[in-house]
């Protein structure tokens, strides 16, 4: 009724079996649950203590339609919800919350808290939202629409690389080898949530916003878990196997018990097998090392895990005698008890680059084999196997196996996928796998030749026939006239002088060439463009040829650097190849003259060349000799700071170790008093127990054993476990009363055998006059009045 009047569509109540039709509103009926089941709303009863309606229709949703879900929270009390957008997010479907314009914003501010919410919008925009993504294509392919897949996978494989490229530059994680089929659909999903269709245009998305990167990478993470996921699972652990491994420990003082979760996710399996470690270890934890690894690839979660606060809504998952043992509730969220924390190390590591721990006894890798590739599956098991102890137990998912490592474990219980580790040695072959996997292979993309040739080697063995029959020869060198390479045969113009080796092609070069090939090359550095010099002498084998030199600056794609080609050519116009043409002229001596003039203009243009190289390398060492006395002030600079600094460290140090000194005199005087506080409560033959404000026991005196049934393992535990020798209903209500109004009580009470004792609480003040507790002490009456009657007697 009260939808019908803000709403034209029409508003129906469910009844039984109900098809969802476009434009109307259904409500659940009053002491039911609606789930999504066969495409249909169907009525289940409600069962349970707990109104998780909306978790219970948000997970048969997730189930039914998985990426094709969308989930909606809007105003409401309590942490309802939470869980089962969880289960949507997990599936690949997108999750909505309403923002700060909820009248009640305690379910999806819990569920954004959690971190499970894609978008946080007012309604009206949330509608908007609903409805373009309702035409994105990752919502209207169909599960079952493989073949359309694969072709677009195909298609898009240079932008799944270049995708993949980006991830790994920011966040140091190859996802190349992962299984494709999950990444295609995570990257999908945010595709959807950008308005996004073409991947190529997400790839340039995401390598121009480096936040975006961080959500896809926690996106393909998963991070989505809970506690106590599979009960019967963990109930074959306390029953069978943790069991059998503290018993494989033996009488050994320095047992210990090592356990490790790689791809921890939030940090909930691992304080789930915590709990059921101490559970199943009861008073014998505190005499064994427990260790309990959780690793991730994604920080966040890590520091989540570390913190160890979670919503109410675990409550759907942990008994409400494990949520009082292991859980303070502060504030509506629940955090981990320091008795529970204190086992369990959290740590950043990709399990398929990073070396795995050693020495296990138990390691929980589950749901996560599954998102990895054929190769990672095959480096992880073998890993698996070197970390574990002999008769390490290995915990896989439900769709998960060792594959063809059944040499390595041997499957001991079929139904909950735990393996033992075999006693036999472990492979050593790791395969690596890069991004060429991600490249499209054309099937008609073959060689020519049927023998294996390609074309690319056919053209290679033509191209060096054809360079070393008809090709100059040739060298490359840098700017600092430095031979890189040499092309052809080279040696009528090269040789190697006596003395230390040299790359200086000046210096390799015949000694008549030397001024026309300087100013050659000179002449190319300085205009950038080639330059030549034709009809220059080279004396060889005792006779004189002419040669042309040409010098080509030139550049490699992708580089700035310069670099020159040199060749040699001894083909000149008109003239065979080898042989030195006349020179013009009538007698000797004018041939002589017009040689030794030619001689002299080739020298000129050297000895010019030789000055402008001079002229530039002074101005250089002038700059270099500016830029070296301004680091050299700079550098003094530093130095002064860094002396400065160091008399403030040698200061700082000489206070922390006068610091350090009254620490350690003030940590004598705390072991004093707390001896002589532990041995004043030995003496005192009253029963004394002291609590905390959440009525905790935080110390008790010997003679209160008898009383109130305290051992020592008892420290740290809630009083209403405890249960004394006397009957007080109200005792817990006595505590917080007193605790509230910082005043005493008192009261006659019996016990079980008939003694009569006077119950006194009073506040636990502290140093600063805080109340922090209340103080709980037993007064025989019986044995004072006896005393009393011995006196008079």
């Amino acid at each position: 009724a009260l939808l019908g009047k803000v709403t034209d569509m029409p508003v129906t109540e469910i009844t039984g079996k109900t098809i969802p039709k476009e434009n109307a509103v259904y409500v659940q009926p009053p002491s039911k649950c609606v789930i999504v089941k066969n495409g249909a709303l169907t009525l289940i009863r409600r069962t349970g203590q707990l109104n998780l309606a909306i978790d219970h229709f948000f997970e048969s949703l997730a189930e039914e339609r998985g990426a094709g879900a969308i989930g909606i929270l809007l105003s409401g009390t309590g942490s309802d919800g939470t869980a089962g957008l969880r289960a949507i997010k997990a599936a690949g479907g997108i999750t909505f919350a309403q923002d700060a314009s909820a009248k009640f914003d305690a379910m999806p501010r819990s569920a954004i808290r959690s971190g499970f919410v894609d978008m946080v919008l007012p309604p009206r925009e949330i509608a908007r939202e609903v409805r373009r993504i309702a035409d994105h294509p990752y919502l209207r392919r169909t599960l079952s629409d493989r073949a359309e897949t694969e072709r677009l996978n195909f298609k898009a494989a240079d932008d799944l690389g270049r995708i993949f490229l980006s991830l790994k530059k920011q966040m140091g994680v190859d996802f190349s080898a992962y299984k494709e089929t999950t990444l295609n659909r995570r990257i999908q999903r945010r595709m959807a949530l950008h308005r996004i269709e073409q991947l190529g245009q997400y790839a340039r998305f995401l390598h121009e916003n480096k936040k975006e990167i961080e959500a896809l990478f926690d996106d393909l993470l998963i991070n989505v878990t809970r506690f106590f996921r599979d009960e019967r699972m963990f109930r074959a652990l306390k029953r069978r196997f943790l069991p059998a491994l503290v018993k494989s420990k033996g009488k050994d003082r320095r047992a210990q018990l090592r356990v490790w979760v790689p791809g921890c996710a939030t940090g909930e399996e691992v304080y789930s097998l915590a709990i059921c470690v101490l559970e199943t270890l009861g008073q014998r934890a505190s005499k064994m090392a427990i260790q309990i690894f959780g690793t991730d690839l994604s920080d966040s979660t890590i520091e989540h895990a570390r913190a160890g606060i979670y919503s109410s809504a675990i409550e759907k998952d942990v008994s409400g005698t494990r949520l009082r043992r292991f859980f303070f509730k502060r504030d509506g969220m629940y955090q981990i008890k320091h008795t529970v924390r204190e086992f369990c190390t959290f740590a950043r590591q990709n399990i398929m680059a990073d070396p795995p721990f050693s020495r296990l006894d138990l390691i929980s890798c589950r749901n996560v084999l599954i998102y990895l590739g054929p190769q990672l599956h095959k480096q992880c098991i073998p890993q698996f196997h070197y970390a574990l102890n002999p008769g390490g137990y290995l915990i896989l998912g439900p769709a998960e196996s060792v594959g063809s490592f059944d040499e390595l474990f041997e499957l001991v219980d079929k139904r909950n996928k735990i393996y033992a580790k075999k006693n036999v040695a472990t492979p050593h072959h790791v395969d690596l796998v890069s991004y060429r996997r991600f490249k499209p292979r054309h099937p008609d993309a073959r060689g020519l030749a049927s023998d294996g040739t390609t074309t690319a080697q056919l053209q290679q063995i033509a191209d060096r026939i054809m360079l070393s029959a008809y090709a100059p020869a040739a060298v490359v060198i840098d700017r600092e006239i430095r031979v890189q390479q040499f092309r052809g045969r080279t040696d009528l113009f090269l040789e190697h002088a006596p003395g230390p080796a040299t790359f200086n092609l000046l210096q390799l070069v015949r000694p008549t060439m030397v001024a026309d090939l300087r100013s050659t090359i000179h002449h190319a550095l300085k205009t950038e463009r080639p330059a030549r010099k034709e009809r220059t002498l080279v004396k060889y084998d005792g006779k004189i040829r002419e040669v042309n030199i040409e010098v080509v600056p030139f550049k490699v794609p992708a580089s700035d650097k310069s670099w020159l080609l040199v060749i040699f050519d001894e083909t000149t116009k008109g003239t065979r190849p080898g042989k030195l043409p006349r020179v013009v002229g009538k007698t000797a001596r004018e041939r002589e003259i017009t040689q030794l003039e030619r001689e002299l203009a080739a020298s000129k243009e050297s000895l010019q060349a030789i000055i402008e190289e001079q002229e530039s390398t002074n101005e250089e060492l002038k700059s270099a000799n500016e830029e070296i006395e301004s680091s050299n002030e700079e550098l003094q600079s530093s130095n002064e700071e860094l002396e400065t600094a160091k008399e403030e460290l040698q200061s700082t140090n000489e206070e922390l170790t006068t610091l350090n000194e009254e620490l350690s005199n003030r940590n004598l005087e705390m072991m004093q008093v707390n001896s002589d506080l532990n041995n004043l409560l030995a003496s005192m033959q009253l029963p004394i127990v002291m609590v905390d404000n959440t009525l905790t026991v935080r110390r008790a005196t010997p003679a209160a054993r008898q009383a109130f049934n305290i051992l020592q393992t008892d420290i740290g535990r809630p009083l209403r476990e405890l249960r004394p020798n006397f009957d007080v209903p109200d005792l817990e209500d006595i505590l917080r009363a007193v605790i509230q109004t910082a005043s005493t009580r008192k009261r006659r009470i019996v016990d079980k055998d008939g003694h009569e004792y006077s119950l006194r609480v009073r506040p636990y003040h502290t140093n600063d006059n805080r109340i922090d507790g209340a103080v709980i002490t037993l007064v025989d009456i019986d044995g004072n009045k006896q005393r009393r009657r011995n006196k008079k007697a």
